[in-house]
């Protein structure tokens, strides 16, 4: 998530300050100007360094967590790192392509091959993941099917938008023969087919119940249990894994802190909305968005870095995945794991799709 901030940092200072927070992402320790004259060619004195880390620490991007320890990134300096350093061409993706190779299998129902893409990411970043199934909203009826259970009950199939199907039990006030039972059907995909929840209103309902005649009272109970069954596909699932991988990391082992993360994902408390925000957002490849600490819309990861992509499929239907971890977490492997598996989720769906105009 970019925050269009002005980095007024010259090359001593943002060289200093890359090498600050790279160490501290590989070993989480407080860095010091030893370290720093080590591991750079600025060939400075420890002094200058140490004057150096003072103003970068004056504008916010550094804090010193003890009065004898190194400094550690703020999120403005990971917000540095973010913008500036992982911008810049770097080989981190094709080596992460050929080390994972195929991320997935191709599997026949949607709700398996997500429940495995946070899987997977879990396993290979060792951070948190959560992944949501896709939504596109005021989904259009394709067909609607009813048929008899016994006198008193219909079962509706209903498929909507990108092929969701759902079931719906509808209790009716009378028997109902199968010529009746049809003649339901013809009129119920005469009016609803490609007709979304929302243009759903009552002059339509009422025109319907002109056509139904004496069966008025029928439309209107097999009419509810399909607005029903409508509503409950547009609602949003989400898959977690990996949430004990954040009790790994010092930073964030704190009882009160770890129990609240672990009760979002236990919950799913709040990773509605850090999907939406996601998904409102269109200004980049597969819309990676990046939340350091306070930026992250969940209140309880706000002592995190949050990296969110999203997947998309061939009728419009879109996704989130998410990964949530320490704010020293490798942004560049990250990022580079969610384009890959992102990427592979695309050739997934198109050859699901070319499979179905074959058939």
């Amino acid at each position: 998530m970019n925050q269009d901030l002005e980095y007024d940092l010259d090359d001593r200072k943002q060289t200093i300050l890359r090498v600050i927070i790279s160490n501290y992402l590989e070993t989480g320790e407080p860095v010091g100007s030893r370290t720093i004259s080590k591991l750079s060619d600025l060939n400075l004195s420890s002094a200058t360094i140490r004057n150096e880390m003072s103003d970068l620490e004056e504008l916010g991007y550094l804090v010193q967590p003890h009065t004898s320890a190194g400094r550690i990134p703020t999120d403005k300096g990971y917000r540095f790192y973010v913008d500036k350093v992982m911008t810049e061409k770097s080989g981190m993706e094709e080596a992460v392509k050929e080390r994972e190779g195929a991320l997935l299998e191709r599997v026949d129902k949607l709700e398996a091959l997500l429940m495995q893409v946070a899987k997977v990411l879990a396993y290979n970043t060792q951070y948190a993941t959560m992944v949501t199934t896709p939504m596109l909203r005021n989904r259009q009826v394709k067909f609607i099917q009813l048929s008899q259970v016994d006198e008193e009950r219909l079962v509706a199939v209903i498929v909507v938008g990108d092929n969701v199907a759902k079931n719906k039990l509808i209790k009716v006030s009378r028997p109902l023969i199968n010529e009746e039972v049809l003649k339901f059907n013809l009129l119920l995909n005469t009016f609803l087919q490609g007709v979304s929840v929302d243009q759903i209103n009552l002059e339509l309902m009422q025109t319907m119940k002109k056509e139904a005649g004496d069966y008025s009272d029928i439309l209107e109970s097999i009419f509810e249990g399909i607005i029903d069954a409508v509503k409950e596909a547009e609602e949003m699932k989400i898959y977690t894994s990996g949430a004990s991988n954040i009790l790994r990391f010092n930073e964030l082992g704190d009882v009160s802190k770890a129990t609240a993360l672990l009760e979002t994902f236990e919950e799913q408390t709040g990773l509605n909305e850090l999907a939406d925000e996601t998904l409102k957002s269109e200004d980049s490849d597969h819309n990676i968005q990046i939340y350091i600490g306070d930026e992250a819309p969940v209140q309880n990861m706000k002592d995190c870095s949050i990296v969110t992509s999203t997947y998309q499929l061939p009728e419009g239907a879109k996704g989130t995945i998410g990964i949530i971890g320490p704010k020293r977490m490798d942004y560049r492997k990250v990022v580079s794991t969610l384009k890959n598996l992102t990427d592979e989720l695309d050739n997934i769906f198109r050859y699901n799709d070319d499979k179905r105009g074959e058939d």
